[in-house]
């Protein structure tokens, strides 16, 4: 592939486009804001805004054919933990039972030419852990989407659904192919290291934070008995809300940061995974930051969009 002749793979390309697509929304969503009846622009939002964020833009009525739902979200998850704990299985059997990958997977690889590189091999420990972590993220999500959330009737864009169909997809064949083939020295036991367990320390310490701020959302509108009561918006408050508009927003970023760390810090792809969701969430965190100051007069000032103290 001519990629490979420049020392990239397709997955870096990827997700270097996908992070700079999100932070040129980001920026253009910033200078934009003061040309709301621009026809331009409500494209634009209608693309990037979902729930809550699309109920004050103003579109015309062709544009809700596009419309789905936003409940729809646990069909992103479920399709994680399905494909992803299939390839879970795969690279299980390739490490305890030396199987080869199935010959279209190999293709895949192929196709997307990852690079052998000594600067970013990671052990298959690293990979494996972060498979399974992956799949327990989907898992927990896929669960608090069906049993824990209360979803109003607000809508996302078709693109949005297919883009997050695909997403899990990619980011498994990412993971799956992070170390490029080495075997990794000694058994998985003795590749243990430091960053393994810091990496799934804040794993678990950002997944616990990510169902708080999810179950408090939840809580807004149910009653004292448990049962929903409204979908009506309230202003979130509690937990890490008091610090930030979006903390679930900045869970996401920080599992993501951890599986990072369980690679070792060695995986260039997957730091630029991070940089796409650090954008993406940064985005979707503004959006709704913007959303709650504009309805609600007495909305705390010193709450930020996204990172404690930061944005």
């Amino acid at each position: 592939m001519i990629w490979s002749l420049f020392g990239l793979s397709f997955l870096n390309i990827l997700w270097s486009f996908l992070a700079c697509c999100f932070l040129v929304a980001l920026c253009v969503h910033n200078i934009w804001k003061k040309y709301e009846t621009c026809r331009l622009y409500v494209l634009f939002q209608d693309l990037i805004r979902y729930g809550k964020t699309k109920t004050n833009l103003k579109r015309e009525k062709w544009l809700r054919v596009f419309d789905v739902p936003k409940r729809w979200f646990w069909q992103f998850y479920a399709i994680s933990v399905c494909w992803n704990g299939f390839l879970l299985v795969i690279n299980l059997n390739l490490i305890f039972q030396h199987q080869l990958h199935l010959s279209w997977l190999s293709g895949i690889s192929d196709i997307l030419s990852v690079v052998s590189s000594t600067d970013n091999q990671v052990p298959q420990l690293s990979t494996l852990m972060v498979q399974l972590l992956l799949w327990i993220h989907s898992l927990r999500r896929l669960l608090e989407c069906l049993c824990v959330s209360v979803f109003s009737n607000g809508s996302m864009h078709l693109v949005q659904y297919v883009f997050g169909l695909a997403y899990y997809i990619i980011l498994g064949l990412t993971v799956l192919f992070s170390d490029h083939g080495v075997k990794g020295s000694g058994s998985l036991l003795l590749q243990m290291d430091w960053f393994h367990v810091a990496g799934f320390g804040l794993f678990v310490a950002a997944s616990l934070l990510q169902h708080q701020s999810t179950v408090l959302l939840a809580k807004l509108r149910m009653g004292k008995s448990g049962t929903v009561e409204t979908l009506a918006y309230s202003m979130p408050k509690g937990g890490w809300f008091e610090l930030v508009s979006c903390p679930h927003y900045f869970a996401e970023l920080l599992i993501y940061i951890s599986l990072s760390l369980v690679l070792g810090g060695l995986s260039l792809t997957w730091w630029l995974v991070v940089l796409y969701v650090l954008f993406n969430q940064a985005l979707a965190a503004q959006l709704c930051h913007d959303f709650y100051v504009s309805k609600y007069e007495l909305y705390p000032k010193h709450r930020k969009a996204f990172i404690p103290f930061v944005f």
